[in-house]
């Protein structure tokens, strides 16, 4: 049995194919923990991450949302009396634009927007998830802890310099667990496809694939020049992510919102957590934010974003995260 006061980092995830990544990536998984809160209804994953004690807990099944979030956090503070640095990773929908080139797998870093004075997430509202309605914004959310922000800005000057690893820390995973093969490995690059705004998916049809059902001629989608050799891909974005308490899936809104705040990704979790959880986010892109949602790019787009976190964690010294509060008394300075 593992001692609970071992762990320092705390890392969320919403559905169990993001579960699945992170575990992938421990160096070492360590046995259940010796006990927990009495009231604490989640399941962990423990275990090694480089120099770290990690503590995975994963939202319940088909439970999506701030509400099921904050109750998973509020659960591991309880259970986990040292964790001193928090990260919510997993997928996301992404909001392309001209000064933004997101692709599907690409990865998005929740950043403080310097010229807005936000933090790293922007939380909005809106009362209907189809084509054209309206939204409004709530306000923003503070910024993750700083000793998290620091080691972001060197591991982005280290990905400038020397570009990053992510692709083989994927494989390297997936020959360890070749069962994720099918499920988590990066789909057919052919497959991705951004519509223009006004080609919508038929609401009543998501038994066939977009391009049966959407077409995929070039006057249906952005024109996009494929990736060089020298260019990051998966690239990893730095900058705000919207948080909702619904699922985005309006091309028109997305753009809107994406336009109004600079946003460059939406999911609908991390306003849950940032009272009770303050956290980095990180979201691996597996869609557009629009109708032509499927799941096939959400095995891969969990990998990319485990993978960057864990080169995130390798930044991160042992001494800096001891020298953090702990959860708990973060949550009391504020």
């Amino acid at each position: 049995m593992s001692d609970p006061g071992i762990y320092t980092i705390g890392w969320i995830c919403a559905i169990t194919t993001e579960f699945v990544a992170a575990r992938a990536f421990l160096d070492e998984q360590h046995d259940a923990p010796l006990s927990i809160s009495q009231h604490d209804n989640n399941s962990y994953s423990l275990g090694r991450m480089g120099r770290h004690n990690v503590a995975i807990a994963a939202l319940p099944k088909s439970e999506y949302g701030t509400t099921a979030a904050a109750t998973v956090a509020r659960d591991m503070i309880h259970s986990f009396p040292n964790l001193k640095v928090r990260l919510m990773v997993g997928i996301g929908g992404g909001a392309p634009s001209k000064t933004h080139d997101i692709r599907l797998g690409d990865i998005v870093v929740g950043t403080r927007d310097i010229n807005a004075g936000k933090g790293g997430v922007v939380q909005y509202d809106y009362g209907k998830t189809i084509q054209d309605r309206e939204f409004s914004m709530t306000g923003s959310l503070k910024q993750p802890p700083q000793s998290l922000l620091t080691a972001v800005s060197s591991l982005e000057a280290r990905h400038m310099m020397e570009g990053h690893d992510i692709n083989g820390k994927i494989e390297r995973v997936l020959e360890k667990y070749p069962r994720l093969k099918r499920s988590h490995r990066r789909p057919p690059v052919t497959s991705d496809r951004l519509y223009l705004p006004h080609i919508t998916h038929p609401q009543t049809d998501f038994s066939n694939e977009c391009s049966a059902v959407c077409g995929g001629e070039q006057s249906q989608v952005v024109m996009r020049a494929e990736r060089g050799v020298e260019d990051d891909n998966p690239a990893v974005h730095y900058g705000l992510i919207a948080s909702g308490n619904r699922l985005m899936k309006d091309a028109n809104i997305r753009d809107q919102l994406s336009k109004q705040t600079g946003a460059l990704c939406f999911e609908m979790e991390v306003a849950g957590l940032m009272n009770h959880f303050p956290c980095l986010v990180i979201r691996g892109i597996c869609d557009y934010s629009d109708t032509h949602k499927n799941k096939e790019w959400q095995g891969f787009a969990a990998m990319t974003a485990a993978a960057y976190t864990r080169d995130l964690l390798e930044e991160v010294s042992a001494a800096v995260v001891n020298r953090e509060d702990n959860l708990a008394m973060a949550i009391k300075s504020r």
